[in-house]
């Protein structure tokens, strides 16, 4: 890669050269039939990714935007939604909400830890909610949200179910067409950026929504929206050469070569991948006395949260860091200054990882804490041999 620092922080992630090299062609026409061409070749490969019998929508714009999107067009002013937080970007949806008068109700589980099944069926039982989102992967804590036991809960009570997977598409399983228990029982939305674990820069949101969603939009009618309604953006998911809104031309081409090396990596290959690089990094960092705030069960194959030992100096830990060419993320909320962020998702490589595991040993033992980073890096091959093999 021709990156000069290792930006290991839950998102933007490293960029590869044949991205950067598409990032950076010729410049053309929206309504060329040779951009088109590009742009319907990436919107194939994001419906081959989630396999969704719906829509996908690719557009200039972040995350936000996507849940902008995602909400908007299933939820009607003054309905309500259970949002399920796992840490800080789960209550985004709670402001959201609040914007375009949509009444949000949160079931809040400590961070570090998932939210009970037991809770949510209550919660569902108690009151009606048109919808219930879930962030798969929340990057201020590193839990991960058990699709596996939460889909089939909230489908029971006749909610669509938004998954927000910036942090976890392309890394941890999103199968829109696979049933969680009941036929039915189906993730409706998805919502993504293309920062993350795609690899590619950031300024995409990705959107895909299932029949059932898009029935949604269909009841709703009019809806408080104009760039954000699907209605105005389907044409030009069917057409691309036809115009609504200006689509990020150079991005598009990054866009589409980054979903072609997650295909040809294969969707199984990269899970596997994710979940080994996350548990070696974890184990690693584990030998430095350095504990995950996530426990394994409920931890994110993404990124994770890393609580520091007594008495670490947070800013200057990282600062030293970044002079040795490698950048992690500080804590948010009340864990600021007590933990740091890594990601280990994406374009990132197993040698990158052995680095990183490296430089954060050396740093500690300049800082006085007596580790060993040869040892670290041995237990990150051990554990990561034994999950890729």
């Amino acid at each position: 890669m021709r990156n000069k620092e290792m930006l290991l922080i839950p998102g933007p992630t490293p960029v590869v050269d044949s991205i950067y090299d598409a990032l950076g062609g010729e410049t053309r026409s929206h309504t060329d039939a040779r951009f088109a061409a590009v742009y319907r070749s990436a919107l194939e490969k994001t419906r081959e990714m989630l396999k969704t019998d719906g829509e996908v929508f690719v557009i200039s714009g972040s995350g936000t935007l996507g849940m902008e999107m995602a909400l908007l067009n299933t939820v009607a002013p003054g309905e309500r939604i259970l949002v399920i937080s796992h840490g800080f970007f789960g209550d985004r949806f709670i402001k959201l909400g609040q914007a375009f008068g949509i009444e949000a109700d949160v079931l809040q589980a400590n961070w570090g830890k998932q939210v009970s099944p037991q809770e949510l069926e209550e919660k569902l039982a108690d009151s009606h909610y048109k919808a219930v989102t879930i962030t798969h992967a929340d990057t201020s804590t590193g839990v991960a949200a058990n699709l596996e036991v939460l889909v089939p809960i909230i489908k029971k009570h006749g909610a669509l179910v938004i998954l927000d997977g910036v942090c976890a598409t392309a890394a941890m399983e999103e199968d829109m067409s696979k049933s969680y228990g009941d036929p039915d029982a189906k993730i409706d939305v998805i919502l993504t950026g293309s920062q993350k674990a795609i690899g590619v820069p950031p300024g995409l949101a990705i959107v895909a929504f299932n029949q059932t969603a898009l029935d949604a939009r269909k009841e709703l009618g009019r809806i408080p929206a104009y760039y954000s309604d699907i209605y105005n953006w389907i044409p030009i998911m069917h057409d691309p050469q036809k115009y609504f809104a200006t689509p990020p031309v150079n991005l598009i081409y990054a866009y589409e070569e980054g979903m072609r090396l997650v295909l040809a990596e294969g969707m199984e290959n990269r899970y596997k991948r994710h979940e080994a690089f996350g548990r070696g990094v974890r184990a690693a960092l584990a030998a430095y006395g350095m504990k995950a705030l996530a426990d394994e069960e409920a931890a994110a194959a993404t990124l994770s949260c890393i609580l520091y030992p007594e008495g670490m100096d947070d800013a200057a830990f990282r600062a030293r860091l970044a002079e040795k060419g490698l950048i992690v993320a500080g804590a948010l909320a009340h864990l600021a200054g007590k933990a740091f962020r890594i990601g280990h998702m994406g374009n990132t490589t197993q040698e990158m990882l052995e680095k990183a595991v490296l430089l954060i040993g050396e740093t500690m033992n300049e800082m006085g804490y007596e580790v060993q980073p040869e040892k670290a890096i041995e237990v990150f091959k051990e554990v990561l041999y034994a999950k890729m093999s």
